[in-house]
Order: C-alpha cells, then sequence, then structure tokens
C-alpha cells in the first residue's frame, strides 16, 4: 500500500444513524475494505480524519467513535446548509449505507490522555460538537481504563431536546454510578423532564472543584466564550483547561498553510490546546 498521505483509503459505510429529530446530523459508521488498512489506523480520542467523496472532495471531520470499540471508526456529520456550507457534507448525507467513500487519517494531536490520567476530568459540551468528547468519555468508561481516571463529570447541552447527539448513551451514562452526567437544553418541550438551561449556567450552578481536575470543554464559540470564565472563576488553572480548534482543519498535515494560528499549524500542532497555549496566540482562531 502507498504512504502518500494523500491518497485515502477505501472504506465502507456500514450503518447510518440518524442523531436529531431536524434529519441533518448523522452518524456515519465505516468499515475498512482493506485489513492492513483497519490495523495501521491506530488513533485516540480527539483526533480526526479527512472523509472524501469521490468527485465532491473532502473534509474534516472528528472521530466520534472510541478506539475501544474495534472493527469500525464513526464520524457524525452535519448536513451542509445555511450554517455549515459544504457540497462534502450535503453529498455524504445523500449516501446509503453500503457507499464507498474514502478516509485519511488518523490526523492531529489527541486529548492529552496521559495528563488526563489520575485526574478528576469535567467535560462540557455544546450541540454538534461533542463527537470527540464523545469518543473520549466512551474511553475513559471501558472496563480497561476506568480505573486510570478519577471522576468524572459531563455536562452536555443543546438547544431542544430533539438536537440532543447520542440519546441512548446519554440515557446509559445517566444510569451509570461512576459518572456524573448532567444534560440540559435551553428550551423544552411538552415530553422534556430533565433540566433546562444554559450550558455556563448549569456549569456554574454544578460548580465542579478544580482540585486537580482538568476541564475539556468543546461546543459553539458563543458557548465556549461565556463557559470559559465560570471556570475561571472556579479557580481551574488555564493550564487544566482544554478545547479544540477542530474548526480550522483544513487539508489535515499542514502543507496548505490555512489552518496557520501565528507560529501554530492546527492540523500538525492541534486541534488540542489547553487555554494558556492559546493565550499565546493572536486572537483569530
Amino acid at each position: 500500500m502507498s504512504n502518500n498521505p494523500y491518497i485515502p483509503m477505501p472504506v465502507k459505510i456500514d450503518k447510518i444513524i440518524n442523531e436529531v429529530d431536524t434529519n441533518d446530523i448523522k452518524t456515519f459508521r465505516l468499515t475498512f475494505l482493506n485489513k492492513e488498512d483497519e490495523e495501521k489506523f491506530k488513533y485516540l480520542p480527539g483526533q480526526f480524519s479527512e472523509l472524501s467523496i469521490y468527485g465532491k472532495g473532502e473534509s474534516p471531520i472528528g472521530i466520534a467513535s472510541s478506539p475501544t470499540e474495534p472493527g469500525y471508526v464513526e464520524f457524525t456529520v452535519q448536513r451542509a446548509g445555511a450554517i455549515v456550507p459544504g457540497l462534502v457534507t450535503a453529498s455524504l448525507h445523500d449516501l446509503d449505507e453500503g457507499a464507498q467513500i474514502g478516509l485519511r487519517g488518523p490526523l492531529g494531536k489527541s486529548w492529552p490522555i496521559e495528563f488526563l490520567e489520575k485526574k478528576n476530568i469535567v467535560v462540557v459540551g455544546g450541540g454538534f460538537a461533542f463527537t470527540t468528547l464523545r469518543s473520549l468519555i466512551n474511553y475513559m468508561l471501558h472496563k480497561d481504563n476506568r480505573s486510570r481516571f478519577g471522576e468524572i463529570t459531563v455536562v452536555y447541552g443543546a438547544r431542544n431536546p430533539g438536537l440532543l447527539l447520542y440519546k441512548e448513551e446519554l440515557a446509559a451514562w445517566e444510569n451509570r454510578d461512576d459518572i456524573k452526567t448532567i444534560i440540559t437544553v435551553d428550551k423544552g418541550n411538552d415530553t422534556w423532564k430533565g433540566r433546562e438551561g444554559f450550558v455556563p449556567a448549569v456549569c456554574k450552578d454544578v460548580a465542579p472543584s478544580p482540585q486537580n481536575a482538568v476541564a475539556v470543554i468543546c461546543g459553539p464559540p458563543v458557548m465556549i466564550k461565556f463557559t470559559l470564565p465560570v471556570f475561571y472563576d472556579l479557580k481551574f488553572a488555564k493550564e487544566n483547561i482544554l478545547t479544540s480548534l477542530e474548526m480550522r482543519m483544513k487539508c489535515g498535515i499542514g502543507k496548505c498553510g490555512r489552518c496557520n494560528v501565528g507560529s501554530k499549524y492546527v492540523c500538525n500542532d492541534g486541534p488540542v490546546f489547553s487555554m494558556a497555549e492559546l493565550e499565546e496566540l493572536p486572537r483569530d482562531f
């Protein structure tokens, strides 16, 4: 097989899961056509890949599955539209199970697993940006890994109940006694029995301790903007607040230069950064 990083590996869409009521976010379960490609595709939570549709192009997408789930890799993709333009994602949503596409990766740096070990982990996610956080949570909860991490707290929110991702997994996490899961929506409906409120306000109410703790935050820019001050007020050190600049991904290998932020190429140096690292960069991320 070629080692050319620009040549995608052939994969098949094995399963498509519609995640939301609006039908514009789907999880695609991909299986490798070549066993040697599957064996060399070694990744950790937080990394991403380039998905390519033949004749349309390619798009960088965070890996939503966990490496503890062998035999396939999953990507949760929002269809192109007014908010998220893109020919590739629209074309992907038009495909059926059994279709063949291309996959490059894994790319970028993962959430720093060794740094997270023996610490309490606070995972904060909002809306569609929960994908690589889901990968991290499932990785930490796996029976072979759970003892490596301290307390795990998850705060996850969406605009309404119909836009929550991975509903079955959220329910399973809520029923476990080794993870604290808080699900919130901006505004509920007639059948919603859970919590209402914006993610920053919920984080303030939950008030996780900064003692031996790391916050992993990923969501819409406005959510992050108002969530970060909450964790600063809680005395989390900026070195212990992590986020991802996945939206800056372009070619995936730092060659096109379009992911450049100051001295960093997000494709190579990220997409995962601490807030301490981001403070050293120009404010254009």
